[in-house]
């Protein structure tokens, strides 16, 4: 799901990025849903993820690729 028009004050990125725009922002949005959205274009909208496939992203990401 897209979403629109989400509070300004409550995105956050990595602590490891850059102060120049360009990264990948997350914000916790109702029912504990995460919502990514992009720094440098946020009226395009954030997809929002349920809190379960968040984490699983997110632990694959840490984890690296599964073998095949």
């Amino acid at each position: 799901m897209i979403r629109h028009h989400l509070p300004v004050n409550c995105w956050r990125s990595s602590s490891y990025s850059e102060d120049n725009s360009e990264c990948v922002e997350i914000q916790t949005v109702e029912a504990g849903d995460i919502a990514v959205g992009d720094s440098k274009d946020r009226a395009r909208g954030a997809f929002v993820f349920a809190p379960t496939a968040w984490t699983a992203f997110v632990n694959h990401l840490k984890n690296g690729p599964v073998p095949d």
